[in-house]
């Protein structure tokens, strides 16, 4: 029942809310008052507000759709191609009615202001002046987020009824003038009032960091032409990376949240969505680093539950999909690994652990604490329910508790209707800390570890940047560490593991060699209950979609900036991973045909991938072609192959 209502995505739950919100005192409606009584920081205020997302725009978008695309949950949404009209029509509506038309608003009344001589002082007038600039840095942030999500995009969608729109990468090149210009025009000796600081959710109108926000962000979007546009890529962010940037936990980016139904509502606060872990993060996580699991959690109730360094996991062939490119597909980890990443338990709960939310109650007994008899699961198909012709499998108990496993999205046919653990995916994996889930923290734009990561990055390849790449490989995953409160006295050894992840890739820079194409490790037969060795194969290089390698400098930064990204960034995830097919996503699982999906076969969902196996935008909903036929037209035309949630943005890698 509980995994029927996830695909439906729980829309009898849900209700649309009114345009107006009830915000607090300063979310001051500036249509309202006459334009001379106007204050533009209302109108940013209100902008910033109202793009944080509403709960209904949020667990659509942010939830069913980006977290998918970016392997940060276990859900199966838009990986598998599903993409609501509706949901899209929502968004879009979103950004033209209220996010976009605030900001472009803010902007031209604050040059009708100062055009017009209608500021009193100089306060006002020096203000108004940095303003209008935050309000360019600003709406740069929200056509980029329109575009990595549709593609092509009119710039200015208020000039006229029917806007025109322009092609990506016309868009990229706008956004980059934009913030080049905006920053260069900021006054940093500005200095807000204490009253006027609360219309700034981001900043209280700090215009120093507003500057470093402009740069960091034109820095994002030079990247994303790395592939397409070399050479507009390197002469953008050389030129950006010369000025100050977001590189401290007090440069960040970030928006705080709080509980209720209006845009300040946490992204993913909505108590029927779980956030389990997927395959992808369990895959990347498991091993990576070297340090020791029993290092992380020394509490007594963890270590008979910690397996030896080079077992692999219950192998339960028959019970997990076999048509995925998945390389630890057919095991579960019946207990805690090894060693892992640090950041694994300040970003997750275990199963049958306190703050996993589905922790079942527990009773007293003799003083202790005995969990209830959920503590074991059981994987079983008795013979009268084995469908004619079929063999039966029976599968004794297996222990869940404190188990790290990720399930990987698509068809699992008859293995999953025979497997009583993936159909209870969410009491049986582990699932985001509530840290995250209860509208308490702040939703992060831009932190100062993707500032490291993209100047890493910069200097692979070749680009003139302030650091090298390790040292300023090394800072990300340092300032990673600090965000997520993860134990930095295991940084140094964290930084020089040579121990592969499971598909791979390893830690120290200077450690690029590639894993064997095998090894052996041990498992335990769940069938037999008897222990065996297995040989375990990692992915093959030439077989995933980056094509290249598993353990090169590149996939070390992206997958530590895959890490460090979880949860708030997964926008920027997926747009990674368009532009260069990083890190590793397996394919879906095809134990049966996917309806949306007819490409991705069983004859090539082990050994191949492209493009067209992972989703490429969001579609254009049909209220557009109805309001604005000649607009969408014009989109669709620089699209090239229709709108189609498979169809590639011109920079991504396809």
């Amino acid at each position: 029942m509980k995994k029927t209502i996830k695909y439906i995505f729980i829309i009898g739950l849900l209700a649309v809310i009114n345009a107006c919100s009830d915000f607090d005192e300063i979310n001051q409606d500036p249509n309202a008052a006459s334009e001379d009584q106007v204050n533009v920081m209302w109108m940013l205020n209100k902008s910033i507000t109202d793009a944080q997302m509403d709960p209904h725009i949020q667990e659509r978008i942010f939830v069913y759709y980006w977290m998918d695309a970016a392997r940060m949950q276990y859900f199966g949404a838009l990986t598998s191609g599903y993409n609501s009209d509706a949901f899209n029509h929502d968004y879009l509506n979103s950004y033209v009615s209220s996010w976009m038309k605030s900001a472009k608003q803010m902007i031209d009344l604050a040059d009708r202001q100062l055009v017009n001589n209608k500021l009193t002082s100089e306060h006002d007038i020096a203000m108004t002046k940095n303003l209008k600039e935050v309000g360019r840095i600003w709406y740069v942030y929200l056509l980029s987020e329109f575009t990595d999500n549709f593609g092509p995009a009119p710039l200015d969608p208020f000039q006229e009824k029917t806007p025109t729109y322009s092609s990506v990468k016309d868009v990229y090149y706008f956004m980059l003038d934009e913030l080049k210009d905006a920053q260069s025009k900021i006054d940093v000796n500005v200095k807000p009032d204490d009253s006027e600081k609360k219309f700034d959710r981001a900043y209280e109108f700090d215009f120093t960091k507003w500057k470093k926000y402009a740069n960091a962000m034109r820095m994002r979007l030079a990247m994303r032409l790395s592939e397409i546009d070399a050479a507009k890529a390197k002469t953008e962010f050389e030129d950006a990376a010369k000025s100050d940037y977001i590189a401290s936990t007090d440069d960040i980016f970030r928006v705080k949240e709080r509980d209720g139904w209006d845009p300040l509502a946490g992204v993913m606060s909505r108590s029927w969505n779980d956030f389990t872990m997927g395959s992808t993060f369990a895959n990347i996580i498991v091993g990576l680093g070297g340090v020791k699991t029993a290092d992380l959690i020394t509490a007594d109730k963890y270590k008979p539950y910690i397996k030896g360094e080079n077992y692999l996991g219950r192998r339960l062939q028959d019970h997990w999909p076999t048509y995925t490119n998945d390389p630890y597909t057919g095991f579960f980890m019946d207990g805690l690994p090894y060693s892992i990443d640090p950041r694994f338990f300040t970003l997750y709960s275990l199963p049958l652990d306190n703050e996993h939310k589905y922790n079942p109650t527990t009773v007293k007994k003799d003083g202790k604490d005995v969990i209830n008899s959920d503590s074991i699961f059981f994987v079983n198909k008795v013979a009268e329910e084995v469908p004619k012709g079929e063999k039966p499998t029976k599968v004794d108990s297996v222990n869940i508790k404190y188990s790290i496993n990720g399930y990987n999205n698509g068809n699992w046919g008859d293995a999953g209707s025979a497997n009583g653990i993936y159909g209870n995916y969410y009491k049986t994996a582990p699932v985001l800390q509530k840290v995250y889930r209860e509208s308490k923290n702040h939703r992060v734009f831009y932190g100062d570890w993707e500032s490291y990561f993209l100047i890493a990055e910069a200097a692979v390849r070749g680009w003139n940047v302030p650091l090298s790449a390790k040292e300023a490989y090394e800072k990300g995953i340092k300032a990673s560490f600090s965000y997520s409160n993860a134990d930095e006295s295991h940084l140094s050894t964290y930084l020089a593991s040579k121990a592969y992840n499971r598909v791979g890739t390893s830690v120290s820079w200077d450690h690029t060699a590639e894993p064997p194409a095998s090894v052996e490790m041990d498992i335990v037969n769940g069938y037999t209950h008897k222990a065996e060795k297995f040989t375990y194969k990692y992915p093959i290089a030439s077989q995933t979609f980056y094509g290249k390698a598993l353990n090169d400098q590149l996939t070390k930064i992206i997958t530590q900036k895959y890490i460090a990204q979880m949860p708030w960034l997964a926008l920027e995830v997926w747009n990674d991973h368009r532009r260069l097919g990083l890190p590793f996503f397996e394919n879906l699982a095809v134990e049966k045909p996917l309806t949306r999906m007819s490409w991705l076969t069983q004859e090539n969902a082990k050994n191949s991938q492209s493009y067209k196996f992972f989703p490429q935008r969001i579609r254009y909903p049909s209220s557009l072609e109805n309001s604005n036929p000649n607009g969408y037209n014009q989109a669709l035309d620089f699209l090239g192959e229709g709108n189609d949630v498979f169809t590639p943005l011109w920079w991504a890698k396809h």
